[in-house]
C-alpha cells in the first residue's frame, strides 16, 4: 500500500559514499600498521633477489620469514578489436561517477552479474555477454537456472554461448559480435569480468626458487608453506581462495601454526562463499553434481522460497534452499541457498559441517518463528535418495 514518486540516482553521489566508505577503511588499516611497534610500512614494488633477499625500490631487506599476500587483478582476454576501445574492470567500473547508458558485461559469473544487477537497478541498460552455455558454471545447473531467472525479470539481456566474440569501435562506443553469425550488440561501456589472475609474474621468484603452477599460483602446502620452507602464501595469490574471508583464514592459520602450537591446516576448513545478487546465494561444501560424480550415497534435501513464511511475508520469494547429505556418515556435504537472507542462513549449516556433526543436530533444533532459518531443519526432515 506504499506508493513512491519518480526514483532518480545521482551517480556522482553513489561514488562519494563508495569512496567514503572505502578510503575510511583504508586509512583505519593503514593507521594501525604504521603505528604498530615493530611494524615498518615500506611502500613499493617488491622482487626477489635470493631465497632471502628482497629489493623495494633501492631499498634490500633481508629476513628469515617473507610472508606473501600480492593478491590478483582483472584477466583481460585477447578480443580482436578490444585494443580499439577503452574498457572497464571490476577497480575501474568502481572510478564511473556518471550511468552508462548501456552498459555490456563480457563473463558470467559472480563479478560479472553483481555488477550487472547493480548497475541495471541504477538505471542502465545491461547486457551480459558468457562464453560457456550458461551463467555460474560453477553451480548446479538449478542454481544457475534460477540466477538468470532472477536477472532476466530485472530485464538484463543475457547472451551465452559466445564462442566467438569481436568488437569494433564506433562513434558512440562500441558494437560486439558475440559469435559467427549472430547480431552485434551496440555498448557505451564495456566491463570484463572473464576471471583474475595471481600478482605473481613481476615478483622474481625465481629467484627465490619458488614454485608456481600453470596459472601462475603460489604452489603451497596444506600448512601455505611454499617450495621455499622460510616462505608462505597467502590470498589470492596462493589458489586456496579469492575471497577476503578466505585471506583472512590463510593469516589465521598461518598464525595458529607458527606463533600457538595450533596445528590448523586449509584442509580443515569447509569451502563457502556468497554471490552477492539480490536475493543473494550463500554457498557451503559440495555442489549437488560433484557428490554425484564422488559417486556417495546421499539424500538431497530442497524447499522452494515460496513455501518459506518469512520470505513469503517479506515479498522476496525467489529462489530456493538445498542441501545434500551423505546417507551413510550423516554428515552434510554441501548447501546452497538462494534466497532472501540466503548468505547469513548458510552459516547454520557451515558451522555444523565445520564441527563435523551429522546433519541431525540441525533437524532436530528449533529455530526462531518467522525466520528464513527456521525452514533448514524441515528441509532436513524432509530428504529423499539422491538420484
Amino acid at each position: 500500500g506504499v506508493e513512491t514518486g519518480a526514483v532518480s540516482v545521482d551517480m556522482a553521489k553513489v561514488k562519494a559514499r563508495k569512496d567514503a566508505i572505502m578510503l575510511s577503511d583504508r586509512k583505519g588499516v593503514e593507521d594501525w600498521l604504521e603505528g604498530m611497534d615493530g611494524c615498518t610500512v615500506i611502500r613499493g614494488h617488491a622482487r626477489f633477489e635470493d631465497p632471502h633477499t628482497l629489493w623495494v625500490g633501492d631499498e634490500t631487506l633481508h629476513a628469515d620469514r617473507i610472508f606473501l599476500n600480492v593478491g590478483g587483478r582483472a584477466v583481460v582476454p585477447d578480443i580482436p578489436g578490444l585494443a580499439d576501445i577503452d574498457f572497464l574492470t571490476n577497480v575501474s567500473i568502481l572510478e564511473l561517477d556518471t550511468l552508462p547508458e548501456h552498459l555490456v558485461i563480457v563473463g558470467g559469473s559472480y563479478i560479472a552479474l553483481e555488477f550487472a544487477q547493480m548497475y541495471r537497478r541504477f538505471g542502465a541498460k545491461v547486457t551480459i555477454v558468457e562464453k560457456g552455455p550458461r551463467l555460474t558454471s560453477r553451480e548446479d545447473h538449478d542454481v544457475s537456472d534460477a540466477v538468470r531467472s532472477i536477472l532476466e525479470n530485472e530485464d538484463i539481456d543475457i547472451v551465452v554461448d559466445a564462442t566467438d566474440i569481436r568488437i569494433a569501435k564506433r562513434d558512440k562506443g562500441f558494437e560486439l559480435t558475440p559469435r559467427a553469425g549472430a547480431a552485434p550488440i551496440t555498448g557505451s561501456h564495456l566491463l570484463l569480468a572473464v576471471g583474475r589472475r595471481p600478482n605473481t609474474d613481476d615478483l622474481g621468484l625465481d629467484s627465490a626458487g619458488v614454485d608456481t603452477d600453470a596459472r601462475g599460483y603460489i604452489t603451497v602446502d596444506d600448512e601455505l608453506k611454499t617450495s621455499v620452507d622460510h616462505i608462505w602464501a597467502m590470498g589470492d595469490c596462493n589458489g586456496k581462495g579469492a575471497f577476503t574471508h578466505t585471506s583472512y583464514n590463510d593469516f589465521e592459520i598461518v598464525a595458529a601454526n607458527l606463533l600457538d602450537d595450533d596445528p590448523r591446516r586449509v584442509s580443515d576448513r569447509v569451502p563457502t562463499y556468497a554471490l552477492y545478487i539480490d536475493p543473494p546465494l550463500g554457498r557451503a561444501g559440495m555442489t549437488v553434481d560433484e557428490v554425484r560424480k564422488s559417486g556417495r550415497k546421499a539424500l538431497l534435501g530442497k524447499r522452494q522460497m515460496t513455501r518459506v513464511g518469512r520470505a513469503v511475508e517479506k515479498g522476496e520469494t525467489q529462489g530456493f534452499m538445498k542441501v545434500v547429505v551423505d546417507a551413510d556418515t550423516e554428515e552434510i556435504l554441501g548447501a546452497a541457498i538462494l534466497g532472501v537472507g540466503g548468505d547469513e542462513v548458510i552459516h547454520s549449516i557451515l558451522d555444523i559441517m565445520s564441527a563435523k556433526k551429522p546433519y541431525t543436530a540441525i533437524s532436530r533444533t528449533m529455530h526462531i518463528h518467522p525466520t528464513v532459518s527456521e525452514l533448514v531443519p524441515t528441509m532436513l526432515q524432509e530428504m529423499t535418495p539422491l538420484e
